[in-house]
């Protein structure tokens, strides 16, 4: 072996160490964003979405993941949306500006429907909480969902209410959010198609926090149930308030009110609400209550929205790593076809439009300070 060769050979094999090396030292880093409500009357929801993004980040990050030949680092960028639509589609823009190849989020129906706009122009694969049709009815190919719709939940509700329960005379009232009205409409379809009838609809904010008014004209109508579209910072107080006004109707709502926000909020008075949460119980998903446990060690708190956006966070970067790119235009392909068994359920597939394939729907009622489940009815 000449001096010449020999010398080339190891120089190359220092390039090559060198090159490891720095890899090693430095990974790529991939941004991922986040917005959801962090500060105001729903900051419980968002934090508890967070926890598990940034959980399922830690954990995909302590695997050194090679994507294109490059060992990468994810890195989340969160943003506060304060469940206001104009902010959110100004984060969504700044998400754009700052080249994230995808977001996990928003949180509320009437965030992420108008950030999808920007999204999908921008070739942004987003995988959002939002539970309302109209989200992913736009026929954007980026649009994809944590959870079950309004369509599946609210028809499972309005059944149950009817058929299971045997209530017949409902009243309905809605905060006129994309999330809560979209319920309450599926809600009342379904009970008109189960032989109920809907006695009053009432709308109010997702603001408000007297309902007095609304109470007693629904009083006059002696309903058997009334049904809530809308979160537990308004459920709470208008459960209270039924109670101090002697409506004994049953009260019945989603998933915003099954929450332990809820049970804090309400005590003694939360006894007999029933509401709805999409997925499986909690015994029948064991990895859902390890991850929790996990989340309440590491943060304090932990609701049931962190399983949904781990395997959220997840399931994009399982995408990514089978088109091997972490490019939006490359992945986004693979994660139209995704098939994952994840901790919020055993089966996560989309179809066409970006709502999940396999919806089951639980339904809890409040006793003694925790939720228990009635139901579990099977979407697929």
């Amino acid at each position: 072996m000449t001096h010449v060769t020999r010398r080339s050979m190891i120089c190359f094999a220092s390039s090559a160490l060198l090159t490891l090396s720095v890899q090693a030292a430095s990974p790529e880093v991939v941004r991922l964003g986040f917005a959801a409500p962090l500060t105001g009357p729903q900051a419980h929801y968002g934090a508890d979405m967070k926890a598990g993004i940034v959980l399922a980040l830690e954990d995909i990050n302590k695997q050194s993941p090679v994507i294109g030949g490059k060992v990468v680092r994810f890195e989340l960028l969160a943003e506060d949306d304060q469940a206001d639509p104009k902010a959110a589609t100004g984060i969504a823009q700044r998400f754009v500006d700052a080249r994230v190849s995808g977001v996990i989020g928003h949180f509320n129906s009437g965030t992420s429907i108008p950030a999808s706009k920007v999204y999908a122009d921008a070739g942004i694969p987003q995988i959002a909480m939002a539970t309302a049709p109209t989200y992913t009815a736009q026929g954007f190919k980026t649009t994809f969902r944590a959870m079950t719709s309004d369509t599946q939940q609210g028809s499972v509700m309005g059944a149950f209410v009817v058929k299971k329960l045997g209530l017949n005379k409902v009243a309905i009232i809605d905060d006129r959010t994309a999330y809560g009205q979209g319920l309450a409409d599926e809600f009342e379809k379904a009970v008109k198609a189960a032989g109920g009838m809907v006695v009053a609809r009432e709308y109010t904010t997702d603001k408000a926090t007297d309902f007095a008014s609304i109470l007693t004209s629904i009083k006059a109508k002696q309903p058997s149930a009334v049904f809530y579209g809308g979160a537990d910072s308004q459920s709470a107080p208008l459960t209270l308030q039924m109670r101090r006004l002697g409506l004994n109707a049953q009260l019945v709502s989603g998933e915003m009110t099954r929450t332990d926000n809820f049970l804090k909020l309400t005590g003694e008075a939360a006894n007999g609400v029933i509401a709805s949460l999409a997925g499986l119980p909690k015994d029948k998903m064991p990895g859902s209550q390890v991850l929790i446990d996990r989340i309440k060690a590491r943060f304090g708190v932990a609701d049931f929205y962190a399983p949904y956006s781990y395997d959220a966070t997840m399931v994009m970067v399982n995408a990514m790593k089978a088109a091997n790119s972490t490019e939006p235009g490359r992945y986004l392909p693979l994660l139209a076809k995704t098939q994952y068994t994840g901790v919020s359920s055993p089966r996560i597939a989309y179809d066409s439009r970006g709502d999940l394939k396999y919806g089951d729907i639980t339904v809890y009622k409040a006793e003694k300070g925790r939720w228990t489940v009635l139901e579990t009815v099977s979407g697929g």
